[in-house]
């Protein structure tokens, strides 16, 4: 399976405002940081800030925060929200399915049964699990500094 840009960019907001929870963080920064589209992060941000992921505020001094302590961000519930297309083959959805040997093939069940076991295993970590490695990403040279108050 490989997870949307979109899924990706959800969990490296995260990442960054969970490394620097004492702060509030722009999207420049953050795409500044990992050299990415603030575009596509504005949208990311929106998706975040809807769910109660993370806290948002507009104009000068304005910014994003978590909005949920990182122990309480589920990377099963992230994942699941952020992904919008978990069909793996196109004999997923029967209702659109053209396959010609659907009635007799078993690859969706065994598809979807591999998809429920990587969401089980997501389901198992947090973001404060990605955080472990807290004073490693805080160091790396892709991390913009602090913004001048």
């Amino acid at each position: 399976m490989r997870l949307t840009t979109f899924t990706d960019y959800t969990v490296r907001v995260l990442i960054y405002l969970g490394v620097h929870n004492e702060e509030i963080a722009t999207v420049a920064q953050i795409a500044e940081a990992y050299g990415i589209s603030a575009n596509h992060l504005m949208k990311v941000v929106h998706h975040l800030a809807k769910g109660g992921y993370i806290e948002t505020a507009r104009g000068k001094g304005g910014g994003m925060r978590l909005g949920l302590a990182p122990e309480n961000i589920n990377l099963g519930e992230l994942v699941r929200g952020a992904e919008d297309n978990h069909k793996f083959v196109e004999c997923s959805d029967r209702n659109t399915s053209g396959c010609r040997i659907e009635s007799a093939c078993v690859l969706r069940g065994i598809l979807g049964q591999a998809l429920d076991a990587f969401f089980r295993s997501l389901d198992n970590y947090t973001l404060a699990d990605l955080l472990t490695s807290k004073p490693k990403l805080a160091k790396l040279p892709a991390t913009p500094r602090k913004r001048a108050s």
